[in-house]
């Protein structure tokens, strides 16, 4: 009698919300291959690691994780270890050569081919950037959902070449997938239980469409389909900021009021050393306009400290553009030098100085992260609901704002969109009530 039990996939994604996707797609693949996934490393047939090079030692991490693998793959010869994503295309044969335990390697723009490395069809290592569209190539979603909200890339890769950045390197040139082929997967999600997607792309607003479209075009065409009641995107590049999106933000309801607008330094000298190709006083005047089309909206932000060539002034500068904003959240890091990249190697800020301007950054922005959560108490928010707390009869889900909203709701199912009157918040989430 054959075997029919299913082989088992485990899946580690480090890093941004384009790997998170990138994951579900593999999953997908290998599960065209007879693959389910599994949440252990330990009981799985293949462990597959989909890395992110934007995070300090980022390699580093990779190797680190694989040295904890090596006791399964002694224990399991027939163990088969794949390493993904942006490390992978940065370092190619040179994992195999430091980490003889894994048996693919394959980048971004690759990962279609995933099937055939596992069966021996296809080189080891793949880190091309193929002609065809890797999306072709990919089986349907799959009709199992374990939320109501999902990611759509649409776009990928970025010809900004800011000088801290490897995405440029690692992901290529930009490239817009059809607006056809991005509504015919959200009506397959939306047919599927989906209320809620979020546009991915490494510069987002930066897609055009085959006419010369630009992004708000795309959110008012999803816009029409019946049951997709949110629409989000991220991340975005304040120089593809257009008159569409803005408007977009001002006309259509189901684009929710909070945007992720990475500004990364208030001092213009750090802006062009970081080949920003913006200024402050422009990225605040875009502020002015985006808020003018949406007064509620929430806005979010990415701030590297410590730049090369980083002044006391620059870092006051970056300190009166926060309090100027006035955001809801904000990620911020020293910055960190990555091979390859035109900043890599210029003369570093000191690590006590950088480590003493992040605190008194992250300082301010948690301020303003408090405020923005304590003005929600006594509002009426929608809430979509995606699975339960830890407490019982509690459920969890996020609010127009992106906030994570508990409310002692036993009644409430995953993947229903109710209101919510907040009363309390705390460090990181809100708490509500049904109205």
């Amino acid at each position: 009698m054959t075997d029919q039990t299913p082989k088992k996939l485990f899946i580690k994604t480090y890093g941004c919300q384009m790997n998170v996707y990138d994951s579900q797609r593999m999953a997908e693949a290998m599960g065209a291959e007879g693959y389910v996934q599994t949440d252990r490393a330990e009981d799985a047939d293949m462990v597959l690691l989909n890395t992110c090079h934007i995070r300090e030692k980022a390699a580093e991490k990779l190797y680190s994780d694989l040295g904890r693998l090596r006791p399964l793959k002694g224990a399991r010869p027939d163990l088969k270890i794949g390493v993904a994503g942006c490390v992978a295309q940065a370092e190619g044969e040179e994992i195999i050569r430091r980490a003889p335990l894994v048996d693919l390697v394959v980048g971004p723009q690759s990962y279609h081919n995933l099937p055939a490395m596992v069966r021996g069809e296809a080189p080891a290592v793949n880190t091309e950037f193929p002609p065809e569209d890797k999306f072709d190539h990919l089986p349907q979603r799959r009709a199992t959902r374990r939320a109501p909200a999902a990611f759509l890339t649409v776009q990928e890769g970025c010809d900004k070449f800011c000088a801290f950045c490897v995405v440029p390197y690692t992901r290529g040139a930009e490239v817009s997938r059809p607006m056809a082929r991005i509504m015919a997967e959200a009506r397959d999600l939306v047919a599927r239980g989906v209320r809620e997607i979020t546009l991915l792309g490494q510069n987002v607003n930066g897609w055009h469409g085959e006419g010369g479209e630009g992004v708000g075009a795309l959110i008012r065409q999803l816009a029409g389909i019946e049951g997709l009641d949110r629409i989000r995107y991220t991340t975005s590049h304040p120089n593809d900021m257009g008159d569409d999106l803005i408007e977009a933000h001002r006309d259509i309801p189901q684009l929710m009021p909070y945007l992720h607008l990475p500004v990364q330094s208030g001092s213009d000298r750090i802006l062009k050393a970081m080949n920003r190709k913006h200024t402050a006083e422009q990225y605040l005047r875009l502020i002015d306009r985006i808020r003018a089309a949406r007064p509620d909206i929430m806005l979010t932000s990415d701030f590297i400290v410590g730049f090369p060539g980083e002044t006391d002034q620059d870092h006051d500068a970056t300190l009166r553009l926060v309090e100027q904003v006035g955001f809801g959240t904000a990620f911020s890091f020293k910055y960190s030098p990555r091979p390859g990249t035109p900043a890599f190697g210029r003369e570093m800020v000191a690590d006590e100085i950088a480590d003493a301007r992040l605190q008194e950054l992250q300082a301010l922005l948690d301020r303003q992260q408090k405020a923005a959560q304590e003005s929600m108490v006594g509002r009426t928010l929608g809430v979509l609901f995606e699975k339960p707390g830890r407490m019982p009869g509690q459920m969890v889900g996020k609010s127009d704002y992106l906030h994570s909203v508990f409310v002692h709701a036993p009644e409430v199912a995953p993947g229903e969109l109710l209101q919510v009157r907040i009363k309390a918040s705390a460090p990181n989430s809100l708490e509500g009530e049904l109205v």
